[in-house]
């Protein structure tokens, strides 16, 4: 073969493969329209996505001699994803519309995206109004994005709707400022509108009818949730050409019942059945799924359960998306599919709808909500198909969307969200002034939008309904629902501190919403009469912590020490943390000072202390066995959030049981973000960085190269779970030599076979045994030498939760175990005695968490699969 022979054929072939890669990719759907305005903004310009805007000033849209104002935001939140669309916007004092043509056979999206800042001349909180739609639709009815921004601690609302094909080809939307409040106005900072194939052609089967189905192709819509079931955001961008955003379902979850996550392998490919299918949703989706576990015991007693806020009186259409990567055959896995507590499908067979693994499917119900007392919640449960007997008693979910349909009168507005009462304090001492320092005048005044929960989360904005958070069982306190983060908490900003007039890289608490107050100095001082001693409650490395009394709520506040090795690096890096992360086992941060060379961080008061408070060198009676362990169950679901629940890993770097802070209620919260980094890219697994941290937590890795990842933290809360176990603490310098570090001798012991030597007196007989078998897996496991082989937080939460389910059982009936195995309580030198096993399901545990069969799925974050059966 000459070489213009071969030139030829390498051609044909790089032309081939060419083919091949965009044949696999697709080209995604087409828009036959696509209209993305820029409103007020002088000109166009490209978003976060990549994707081209225009600018309304002087285009066709508007209609007639509209009277408006073309403003820009005087400040710009860090958590907005790109100045496009947000920083300009048009604001209207009388009704005015937007028409714009469109191709009259389709459907169509239309996203409204607002940001609620200051502008000039007119206050966020005087923007009330109504969106109108051709057609008779109503999208937003007395709207106020800054009440929902700041109810669901958002910086910027986006509303999403699927509007019906046009008769004349125009969409018109009319905005008409609220008659209800003097001086209100409209205002609008982008819209989309983007043609999209009819996915709701097919009629939903009306959920407690069987034989009865519900025609949506011919409703408006609204976006309520869009959720990857076991996976993580999915961007526009990676959306099929859908432009839409998936976001993960771990908030919804109802109690500790967290299930197994799963993603397929590069040997597992979604095989789309056509290529309309494609379009329902993107492959990021179909890769990855939530399951319930390995243990078909466990399942049978339990439902794997999404509680959603909604609006009462509407219609939903709830779809579930399927897709399977693991069995291959016809009743392996059968499962019942409940909406609110209604039998939506019996004996659910995702292989049997499909044909074959790995084929995505769809499932479309509809249900009404009524709106009555306790009727402001959607629930959707699934649970194992016991009378079909399937080989694994265990269900799937990859996908879910709810969608509101538009009532009889085509309203599709919902109220405006509720804040919380210590917004509401805090906007009314915004509004009075009292933020303001009183003694200086280069004190901070914090008057920006919401910037707290980082913006990309706008799927809760799209959603815009996560409130009114009653909780159906009456006692439950795990049914907490969190807003994903999932946003940049970098800060690229530099501000001037007014500490010593120095200027310190991130401090930019301009980005604190207004649920993080900042306090004068003299209110500091009046919440702990002067600093009293008396009310001292707790020293630390950045200095003393007061109890304290502010507007009748008890607070914690954290007075700097001047003489401190901890400054102002961990006070900024306090609050830029605090300020944007919101869950029930992170303390709360309320504001800080910063003022006349004093540094206070202001925390909701923890009434019981610190975890150490209540296990040894105190005058508290010790906790018992159940109690500690509900503890370290909350503090891993703290951390494992910290790890997975941010697009950005973050590490706290200073884990120990100091830092594990209780309410009245034994709730557990991870305090102290003063050392805490956001962690490595995907290009790169650690950051390098300064040892930080307390010696006998420190992770040795990370002492011995500088390179942090997750994996440390998970090393230190080792040593926490060793130090709940033996009652003692981590460095004990009076000790032998061989018992001085706390890591060191458990492991020893454990090898030897003495642990139980080691363990708490007063706890001893409390431990069901295969309880604590699970409990010193899971501890053993995080003090591995090197931290690829160490579990993730998902992992150890995982484990810690089967003990307890473990304990519950032993102690309701006395057995021994729900899964066999040795109840003498002796460990021998191998953790494999130690690990699940089910031999129903074919999975098993190993010293990294729980694996399957790598040629089918790796596992990512892993969670907990148990949840108290007691009122299921």
């Amino acid at each position: 073969m000459n070489s213009a022979t071969r030139l030829v054929c390498n051609l044909i072939s790089l032309s081939l493969v060419l083919s091949s890669i965009t044949n696999v990719n697709g080209g995604g759907y087409k828009p036959s329209d696509s209209i993305l305005l820029n409103c007020g903004g002088s000109s166009g310009g490209t978003d976060a996505d990549n994707r081209k805007w225009v600018t309304d000033t002087n285009s066709k849209f508007l209609v007639g001699s509209v009277q408006s104002t073309v403003v820009t935001a005087d400040y710009q939140d860090p958590a907005l994803p790109s100045p496009i669309p947000y920083m300009s916007a048009r604001i209207f004092t009388a009704p005015a519309s937007y028409n714009i043509s469109v191709n009259k056979k389709d459907r169509h999206w239309v996203r409204l995206h607002f940001y609620p800042a200051t502008y000039t001349g007119f206050s966020p909180d005087s923007a009330y109004f109504s969106v109108a739609a051709s057609g008779g639709l109503t999208l937003l009815s007395n709207f106020s994005a800054h009440v929902t921004a700041k109810a669901l601690s958002l910086a910027y609302v986006v509303k999403e709707f699927s509007l019906p094909a046009s008769d004349n080809g125009m969409i018109s939307l009319t905005f008409t400022p609220s008659d209800k409040y003097n001086g209100s106005y409209a205002f609008i900072n982008g819209i989309e509108v983007v043609s999209m194939p009819d996915l709701f052609s097919q009629p939903a089967s009306l959920v407690g009818f069987s034989d009865q189905t519900l025609e949506a192709s011919g409703s408006g819509l609204q976006t309520m949730y869009r959720l990857n079931v076991g996976g993580q955001y999915v961007a526009p961008s990676n959306d099929s050409g859908m432009s839409r955003t998936w976001y993960d379902d771990s908030a919804y979850l109802y109690g500790a019942a967290f299930g197994v996550t799963y993603e397929a392998t590069d040997k597992v490919r979604v095989d789309y059945p056509d290529d309309e299918a494609e379009y329902i949703a993107p492959t990021g989706v179909y890769s990855t799924m939530r399951s319930m576990g390995p243990d078909p015991n466990l399942n049978r007693n339990f439902n794997l359960t999404w509680v959603f806020s909604v609006d009462g009186n509407y219609t939903y259409v709830v779809r579930f998306h399927f897709c399977e990567l693991i069995h291959t055959k016809v009743n392996q896995r059968v499962f019942d599919i409940y909406v609110n507590n209604k039998t939506a499908y019996d004996d659910a067979d995702v292989i049997a709808w499909a044909s074959s693994k790995a084929v995505p499917v769809y499932k479309d119900f509809a249900i009404t909500v009524t709106d009555g007392p306790g009727d402001d919640q959607l629930w959707v449960a699934l649970h194992p198909s016991v009378d079909a007997k399937p080989q694994y008693y265990d269900s799937i979910l990859n996908g879910l969307e709810i969608f509101k349909m538009n009532d009889k009168t085509g309203n599709l507005a919902g109220p405006n969200p509720e804040p919380s009462q210590m917004l509401l304090n805090a906007e009314e001492n915004l509004t009075a002034g009292s933020f303001k320092s009183e003694s200086s005048s280069n004190s901070v005044i914090i008057l920006a939008p919401v910037g707290g929960i980082v913006a990309a989360a706008a799927v809760v904005a799209v959603v815009a309904v996560l409130y009114k958070k009653k909780s159906r069982m009456a006692g439950n306190e795990s049914n907490g629902m969190w807003l994903p983060l999932y946003g940049n908490s970098h800060t690229s900003s530099t501000s001037k501190s007014s500490i010593s007039g120095k200027s310190s890289a991130g401090s930019n608490f301009a980005n604190l919403s207004a649920i993080c107050r900042h306090f004068s100095f003299q209110e500091i001082k009046h919440a702990t009469k002067n600093f009293d001693e008396s009310l001292v409650i707790g020293v630390g490395g950045f200095g003393k912590v007061y109890k304290g009394v502010v507007d009748g709520v008890k607070v914690a506040i954290k007075r700097s020490n001047p003489q401190s090795e901890q400054g102002v690096n961990e006070f900024n890096t306090e609050i830029e943390m605090l300020s944007k992360l919101r869950h029930k086992h992170l303390v709360s941060l309320i504001g800080f000072c910063e003022e006349d060379e004093e540094m206070c961080l202001v925390y909701d008061y923890m009434s019981n202390g610190t975890m150490r408070e209540h296990l040894y060198k105190s005058n508290n009676p010790p906790i018992n066995w159940k109690q500690r362990l509900e503890i370290c169950i909350g503090a891993a679901r703290g951390l494992h959030y910290l790890h997975t629940g941010a697009k950005y890993t973050i590490i706290h770097r200073d884990v120990k049981t100091t830092n594990i802070l209780l309410d009245e209620k034994w709730v557990a919260k991870v305090s102290d973000f003063g050392l805490s980094k956001t962690g490595p890219t995907m290009n790169q697994g650690h950051v390098s960085t300064m040892v930080k941290g307390s010696f006998g937590y420190l992770d040795p890795e990370y002492f011995k190269r500088q390179q942090l990842t997750e994996k440390s933290d998970v090393y230190s809360f080792g040593v926490v779970l060793f130090e709940v176990l033996c009652a003692r603490p981590a460095l004990n310098p009076s000790l032998p030599r061989d018992q001085m570090n706390l890591s060191e001798w458990a492991m020893n012991s454990l090898r030897k076979g003495a642990l139980n030597d080691i363990i708490d007196p007063i706890v001893k007989d409390q431990i069901a045994p295969e309880c604590l078998k699970k409990f010193v897996y899971a501890a053993e496991k995080c003090l591995l030498e090197h931290g690829v082989d160490r579990p993730s937080m998902g992992d150890v939460l995982w484990n810690l939760e089967f003990a307890l389910q473990l304990q519950e059982t032993f102690e309701n009936d006395g057995s021994p175990s729900v899964d066999g195995g040795d109840t003498s309580g002796s460990f021998a030198s191998s953790s494999d005695s130690m690990s699940l096993t089910s031999d129903e399901s074919g999975i098993s545990q190993n010293s990294r968490g729980i694996d399957h069969d790598p040629a089918q799925v790796s596992t990512t974050a892993v969670f907990s699969q148990i949840v108290h059966p007691a009122g299921r």
